[in-house]
């Protein structure tokens, strides 16, 4: 039987938006809230350019960690990620997605055959309709600490995150799931973006992903996750990036998916 693992001092503060946990030299407060109204979505939209928001904007949720004797602040925030969906005419590489019957639909009604007319449009501001973002969290601009990011040495272990630690079976001391935004594809699909958090005796371990499913096109998800353990001296904070995407008929046809 695998030694118990001793819970370090901490204290846990509540209230009915938010929780705090007080670790070490670590501060991380999570804010849980309800579906913005309509004032917060005015200013939000104006915010971030302009772009219609998500059906499901949670504009006053968010994550933040501060590391006390530093200063240094990071977290994750509904306007910083929208700010990462591409505001604009779509371009090459972008990863732009039409919905499936997009090119039958476009025939039907310009094909020499067709007998309906292209209905009469408004132009709207075109932005990335999918809401895709690589956003992974930002510095917070009250940060006092001039820490920045930088490469890993894939030779070091160190700068890796350490999955068996993960996987044991160790307490949890505090869990929050802040989602940040979904939205329904007009029925095409689904997308959101979602950040979980769990500290456990010996660490903090982040996981913000950005799911997308476009119907009969594609699935796609893009992870940020952050690892810190409290036994690093210097302070080390790892941040890992991922994505995958695959068609939709593909997946489809295998037997098991991929974990999300």
């Amino acid at each position: 039987m695998a030694a118990a693992v001793p819970v370090p001092y901490h204290t846990l503060e509540e209230s009915p938006n938010s929780r705090t946990i007080k670790i070490g030299d670590w501060e991380i407060t999570a804010r849980t809230n309800p579906i913005s109204n309509a004032g917060e979505l005015d200013a939000l939209q104006a915010a971030v350019g302009g772009i219609p928001l998500p059906e499901m904007t949670f504009g006053n949720n968010g994550l933040k960690l501060l590391h006390k004797p530093s200063g240094w602040q990071y977290g994750f925030g509904t306007e910083e990620a929208l700010k990462g969906v591409k505001n604009g005419e779509l371009e090459h590489g972008d990863g732009g997605v039409k919905v499936g019957y997009a090119d039958a639909w476009l025939k039907s009604r310009t094909g020499p055959s067709s007998q309906l007319p292209m209905p009469k449009t408004v132009p709207t501001k075109p932005y990335d309709w999918t809401y895709t973002t690589i956003y992974g969290g930002h510095t917070l601009s009250s940060s006092s600490s001039t820490t920045q990011w930088t490469p890993a040495d894939p030779d070091n272990p160190k700068h890796t995150i350490p999955l068996a630690e993960l996987t044991r079976h160790d307490p949890i001391l505090f869990y929050a799931e802040i989602p940040l935004y979904e939205d329904e594809l007009h029925d095409n699909g689904s997308s959101h973006l979602l950040v979980r958090i769990r500290v456990m005796p010996t660490c903090v371990f982040i996981l913000s992903r950005f799911t997308l499913r476009v119907d009969n096109v594609l699935f796609r998800a893009l992870d940020t996750r952050i690892y810190q353990a409290f036994s690093s001296s210097p302070p080390l904070v790892v941040r890992e990036t991922s994505g995958w995407e695959a068609p939709y008929a593909w997946v489809q046809k295998v037997d098991t998916i991929p974990p999300l």
